[in-house]
């Protein structure tokens, strides 16, 4: 008997409190999520390449769940505290029954382990779903058939899900249980009373308005013009006059509610108008600070979700391949590469083979100022036409001598940056034979160079510098095309004077980073030879995986095969999936948590909206009994209700779309957030947007369909229908 009444119970509490039930299913299946990260198939991808960094990813996970597990038990314990005094009079009637208080104890406990146990079934199997459909969607984002899709259920996500859980809904439905040990049979009959309402002074009111207005406008003046003053922390600083600003806000707002009521006196009376408002501001006025509380966690959502919204815009840019140009670099003995690149197993793989030299300039033999080696180049002339193309502040901090080091920045001007690279360079500057890169040229389809004795060419790697179009760089190119319409040479090498040929692409010489060089100078073969300091000499053979492949099978898994017999030859090599797997890490890991941790805000923001206003109208239940025996219809007062309802949710929804707004502003204009493709930008926007506002009119429905069954309840009341 005592076993039939817990399952009834239990099954009777989710089907009037679905929100209750939701809440628990929602912390299980976020749980699950966060946990199964490492069972998904791009971690698994991302291993082969990232496999440090993955670690230490995986390694940070158990502070994202430990993080959620303690923002979840207050979610469930305030879920509970509304259950339990939604109940307060059943229970009253159960002690009055002559049932012990350890018996009612016990049966709460053994119902909350049957909402527990169907949370658990219910949320893993959504949890399951939801990290699968993100699993397929990312692998299909990034190429489906990187790897071979692999169901990413865990068991040990299921584990610590559980273990997790339990844990937190026991200890909620214990601090529960005690509480209502020590209740008298009185209060639970006959339920809490009302409150009365403390509105407070109509001046002290309008003084927090307006300190709360204040302190606001000052948060976002710090956030949009001071976000990284002394090293970012005026944004802690920020961060607190908003939170502060936002509750004296709330709290001088929701007690002046009350005078629009007298705003408008001709529909004071007309669709329970007065009685809506008053409802809504009571809601507001002494749970302010909660409210306030839910406004902060939305912005943070906000802010959190567009973050990761631009995360994701980078990843277009992941598959991106602006300078690289081969698939593969292979080091080893010259001869037995070629002869292993040419192999029957390796032949179909190899398309655009590139022979690759490198190696610095030698010297002159001798030593000048500070024991350093003199060198062979003279760049006087480009120096001096470089400072010329400076703007005027930092042509007197070089002429001047204040400028002590050079950093390279893409908030330099161009000319300080190619300024910075050959006063470090040009030394002993690395040496390119032009055979090597006419390869390079050949394959992308442009000309190749044909460089006289007396020419050459300034390489500046593009995967290095810090600029948005390494193919273009007007300034240098400016100064070389006048020298050549005036026949002037800016560099010499070993006194012979060197024209400098502008305008030539600008591409990654290898697939990664086996030749992490800044620039070099493009020579002649003769003068490579000539001037080459053997002692640093380089050579790597590159290529691409065959069109014909990548039509056929995508680039992806024939990288995949090639890179499997190359391991297997036992030559040392990297291929551009380094590259690509180090971007897409920054991606995930820049992403996964941020996203996550953005939904969980808003979901919990948007619980303790639900749950506060069920509670508010179960406390206030007489008022529609009243309204009924009054002569006011059951259709009036639930459009009253769903007007309290919309009117809760806007408030501070509204709030938090303006300070999420100024967070955005802030983070974009300070490169935090990155918004380079406007072209994907907007529909992202738009979806998460439009995902914040769904999982707003959601709460916002259930919360509406809880009250009507409330109203529904009333029936009985004579004048109602």
């Amino acid at each position: 008997m005592f076993s039939k009444l817990i399952y009834r119970n239990a099954k009777r509490s989710r089907k009037e409190n679905v929100i209750y039930f939701a809440t628990l299913v929602t912390a299980v299946a976020s749980f699950y999520i966060i946990l199964s990260l490492g069972r998904q198939d791009i971690i698994l991808f991302l291993k082969e390449f990232e496999s440090d960094a993955i670690d230490k990813l995986l390694a940070q996970m158990p502070i994202v769940y430990l993080f959620a597990l303690f923002l979840l038990f207050f979610l469930t314990l305030f879920a509970n505290r509304y259950q339990l005094n939604r109940r307060g009079k059943e229970f009253g009637l159960y002690l009055m029954l002559g049932m012990r208080k350890e018996r009612l104890v016990l049966q709460l406990l053994a119902e909350g382990v049957v909402t527990s146990v169907l949370a658990l079934i219910g949320g893993i199997l959504i949890g399951g779903f939801l990290a699968e459909i993100i699993s397929l969607t990312v692998s299909k984002i990034v190429g489906q058939g990187i790897i071979g899709h692999q169901i990413s259920f865990s068991i040990s996500a299921i584990i610590f899900t559980i273990i997790g859980f339990l844990f937190i809904q026991s200890l909620a439905l214990i601090i529960l249980g005690r509480r209502l040990f020590h209740q008298e049979v009185q209060q639970l009959l006959y339920e809490q009373m009302d409150k009365i309402q403390d509105m407070g002074h109509l001046k002290g009111n309008v003084f927090n308005l307006l300190i709360g207005a204040a302190l606001l406008g000052v948060a976002y003046w710090l956030v949009l013009y001071r976000f990284m003053d002394f090293g970012g922390l005026l944004l802690f600083v920020a961060l607190a006059l908003g939170i502060l600003g936002t509750i004296f806000f709330m709290s001088g707002f929701g007690r002046l509610l009350g005078l629009l009521t007298g705003l408008s006196e001709r529909k004071s009376t007309k669709a329970l108008h007065t009685f809506t408002l008053r409802q809504f501001q009571e809601n507001v006025a002494n749970k302010s600070t909660s409210v306030a509380v839910t406004s902060i966690l939305i912005t943070l959502s906000i802010i959190l979700l567009a973050d990761g919204a631009s995360t994701f815009i980078g990843l277009e840019s992941t598959f991106t391949r602006n300078s690289s140009i081969y698939d593969f670099t292979v080091n080893g003995n010259d001869q037995k590469v070629e002869q292993f690149l040419a192999s029957e197993k390796m032949v179909s793989y190899v398309e655009d083979l590139n022979y690759l030299e490198i190696g610095h300039m030698k010297d002159q033999g001798e030593r000048g100022e500070n024991d350093l080696p003199l060198s062979l180049v003279d760049w006087s002339e480009l120096r001096e036409q470089l400072i010329m193309a400076l703007p005027s502040k930092y042509q007197e901090q070089l002429l001047s001598g204040e400028m002590q080091g050079y950093t390279i920045s893409s908030e330099n001007p161009e000319a300080l940056n190619l300024f910075g690279i050959l006063e470090i360079d040009a030394t002993t500057p690395y040496l390119i034979p032009e055979s090597s890169y006419n390869e390079l040229l050949e394959t992308i389809g442009a000309k190749p160079l044909n460089l006289q004795a007396d020419e050459m060419v300034l390489y500046f790697n593009p995967d290095f510098m810090p600029m948005d179009n390494v193919d273009s760089f007007p300034v240098l190119d400016h100064i070389l095309e006048k020298a050549e319409n005036s026949g002037q040479s800016l560099l010499s090498i070993n006194d012979q004077a060197m024209y400098i040929r502008p305008s030539i692409p600008m591409k990654g010489l290898v697939a990664d980073r086996s030749a992490e060089i800044t620039s070099a100078f493009i020579v002649s073969d003769p003068m490579f030879e000539q001037y080459l300091n053997a002692e640093t000499y380089a050579s790597y053979w590159n290529f691409r995986i065959p069109q014909r492949l990548q039509d056929q099978q995508g680039l992806m898994i024939p990288m995949m095969e090639a890179r499997e017999i190359l391991i297997s030859s036992g030559f040392g090599f990297e291929s551009y999936l380094q590259n690509f797997g180090r971007k897409l890490f920054y991606v995930v890991a820049g992403s996964y948590a941020t996203l996550y941790v953005g939904f969980l805000f808003l979901i919990i923001a948007c619980t303790v909206l639900a749950l506060q206003f069920l509670t508010q109208m179960k406390q206030t239940g007489r008022r529609y009994v009243t309204l009924s025996m009054l002569g006011a219809k059951r259709k009036q007062m639930k459009k009253s209700m769903h007007k309290q309802v919309m009117l809760t949710f806007l408030l501070p929804m509204s709030i938090a779309a303006v300070s999420g707004a100024v967070g955005i502003k802030a983070m974009i204009s300070f490169v935090m957030i990155n918004v380079d493709d406007e072209v994907l930008l907007y529909p992202i926007a738009l979806t998460f947007a439009a995902i914040v506002i769904a999982i707003l009119v959601i709460y916002g429905v259930a919360v509406a369909r809880s009250a009507d069954h409330e109203i529904d309840k009333l029936r009985w009341k004579p004048n109602i229908d």
